[in-house]
């Protein structure tokens, strides 16, 4: 796990000015997410410059430096994230070219070698892993980056002026002198809508998120590089639900054990302590099983548990910890630990990013660095599996909403809307004009029903959920549902939040279920192997009760949950009023005042719960003042 930045620039001129000192702050932006090495390459000559920080996992030696250059001198890689099968490709190179010259055993070069030797697709479509890398190739001047199948790895890019800038965080990007720093309004609205900024959109205008399982190849003097997809989440689904799994339910759950089994043999590979997250959950009791299967010795495990909360989960993650002799290390944290956690956000999210469980994700990443160096996550399982709530009950009030005509339940949602309905009323009504299943969801996800109204000067850009159309070809609405989670929410949300709140303590966390072979698989499995009688995750649930007892895990979903109602209502008003006070809003600018200050008066008044709308508010509040810093 690592980060790099670069730039590519048009102007002769240029050369000079793309000082050493200019990579420096770019490299100081970057430090966190890697500590252990700065590298940088440049060539003043074709005004190429990238820089990397290393956060050292695989071959601690210098061997392991980058950027990385090629043997024959033509290549340099900067690269982040992780090469789990990079055994496999080396002793295939071996034998594809009667042997390699190798200068140490890091995946770097594996991934360097075979991008030289087998090229772009072929490399793409063979590695296993987490991945984002830029490959500069000397002669014919010509700029590769590329990201993984899921998105794990974060990578921006794009113009600005006669500039390309590249890299991981937009931190390192704001560094360079051609930044313009224009906020993007549209991207504001999408914020304010889904609390996050979905790919290939960022904050800024001009500067896009790589798509996941996509490469650009840019050349000098042509600003109209397209992204292209090498591995597309659309066509596994389709081609699942083309060729379903016809198995029984049995060979199913072996499979599936199997697949995960492989995923984590990888992921378990490091030259520096490893542990795991551990709710005590299903997807991240079930990978510690499975690490623990491996092992040779106790999996180190960690949770923190809140003082007196309900939504505690603790005691649950130490019961699964027991029981498969995992090393459990355990920190209760107080509200004060929580709450001095929000002034950071804004330098921890290199754009504004509203998941409020960002703050437990810092304290558990926080507390897991005092010990490893990489730890492995469940994440990926609610997405692939059926584990999230809406896809109980989303379909069932899909059913009974469109026996209802459109306009009485518009009309009868204007005039509810206006009376102090309970929270979960007002939102059914919110949702209840949809004209089709999408929209239903589409706005069941929203948090702002219409930013646009709230961003000035906005034009809130298409989205996928927002503009689904090539995906309704599936079936049912559960699958869809799924579909649209795994390919927007987790990457942009879930990845996100890990990525950024782990790498703010130099931590490396893996994901063993988004393994790609993982995803195919649970896209030709039947709905009845993922939701059964109610509940989510049906096969994950049957190979985890071969080594937990049912009566461990089994309890409705809570989530990594904060009382940011409460919170915005106490311990953090002070905090929100001045970020939220009228003056400040018309000094930025950016949003209509009234909205905003009413859902804050429903908001204190207890009328309403809308720290969910407010948060987006805040969180860009909040960052747009970091960037003055």
């Amino acid at each position: 796990m690592c980060g790099f930045a670069g730039i590519l620039s048009n102007e002769p001129s240029r050369a000079l000015e793309l000082s050493r000192a200019c990579l420096e702050k770019m490299a100081v932006a970057l430090t966190h997410r890697g500590p252990d090495d700065r590298g940088f390459w440049q060539d003043p000559s074709i005004n190429f410059s990238v820089v990397h920080q290393r956060l050292s996992i695989s071959d601690l030696s210098s061997a392991g430096h980058q950027p990385m250059t090629s043997l024959c001198g033509r290549y340099v890689l900067a690269f982040n994230g992780e090469i789990y099968n990079h055994a496999e490709i080396r002793s295939s190179l071996d034998s594809d070219f009667g042997g390699c010259v190798w200068r140490g055993r890091s995946d770097t070069e594996v991934l360097l070698t075979a991008l030289v030797n087998w090229g772009l697709e072929r490399t793409l479509t063979s590695i296993r892993g987490m991945f984002a890398f830029a490959l500069w190739d000397r002669k014919q001047q010509v700029l590769v980056l590329a990201r993984d199948r899921m998105g794990e790895k974060p990578l921006y890019w794009g113009w600005q002026g006669r500039s390309l800038l590249f890299g991981s965080e937009l931190k390192a990007l704001a560094a360079c002198p051609d930044f313009n720093g224009r906020v993007d309004r549209g991207s504001l609205a999408l914020l304010l809508r889904y609390n996050y900024i979905p790919a290939p959109h960022s904050i800024y205008q001009g500067i896009h998120k790589l798509p996941p399982g996509h490469y650009v190849i840019v050349t000098l003097g042509n600003q109209q590089a397209t992204p292209k997809c090498y591995w597309d989440y659309r066509t596994v689904v389709r081609k699942g639900l083309d060729a379903p799994f016809m198995g029984a339910e049995q060979q199913a759950v072996d499979l599936l054990e199997s697949l995960l089994t492989s995923s984590l043999s990888g992921q378990m590979e490091a030259d520096v302590p490893l542990g795991a997250f551990l709710s005590g959950g299903i997807d991240s009791s079930l990978v510690v099983a499975l690490m623990q299967q491996q092992a040779a010795r106790s999996i180190h495990t960690y949770a923190i548990g809140f003082e007196g909360k309900a939504f505690d989960e603790a005691p649950y993650a130490l019961a699964v910890a027991k029981h498969l002799g995992a090393d459990h290390t355990e920190l209760y944290v107080t509200e004060r630990d929580a709450l001095d956690v929000v002034p950071n956000l804004a330098h921890i999210y290199c754009e504004p990013f509203a998941d409020s469980s960002q703050i437990p994700t810092f304290l558990v990443s926080r507390m897991a660095r005092k010990y490893v160096t990489v730890a492995l996550t469940g994440d990926g399982g609610d997405e692939l599996f059926g584990g999230y709530t809406p896809y109980q009950f989303m379909p069932k009030i899909w059913r009974v909403l469109r026996l209802v005509p459109k306009s009485l339940r518009q009309g009868l949602a204007r005039t509810l809307l206006h009376l102090p309905v309970p929270q979960k009323i007002e939102k059914l009504l919110s949702i209840s004009g949809a004209l089709n299943r999408e929209e239903l969801y589409w706005r069941m996800r929203s948090h702002w029903l219409n930013p646009e109204s709230v961003v000035r000067e906005s034009n809130e850009p298409d989205s996928l959920l927002h503009n689904p159309s090539d995906w309704r070809f599936i079936e049912p609405f559960e699958t869809w549902m799924m579909a649209m989670d795994a390919q927007d929410y987790m990457i942009d949300d879930v990845l996100v939040k890990v990525d950024r709140a782990a790498m703010a303590n130099s931590l490396e966390t893996r994901v063993p279920l988004l393994d790609h072979r993982i995803v195919e698989f649970s896209a030709s499995l039947p709905l009845s192997l993922k939701i059964r009688s109610g509940q989510g995750k049906w096969i994950l649930r049957q190979l985890l009760y071969k080594y937990v007892p049912q009566a461990l895990v089994d309890r409705p979903k809570a989530g990594f949950m904060v009382p940011l109602g409460s919170w915005l209502r106490g311990p953090l008003r002070e905090w929100a009023e001045n970020l939220l006070s009228e003056h400040r809003l018309k000094d930025g600018a950016y949003f209509n005042v009234t909205p905003i200050r009413h859902a804050w008066n429903e908001h204190l008044q207890g009328q309403r719960d809308r720290s969910g709308q407010l948060w987006s508010i805040l969180m860009f509040q909040a960052w747009l003042e970091a960037q003055t810093l």
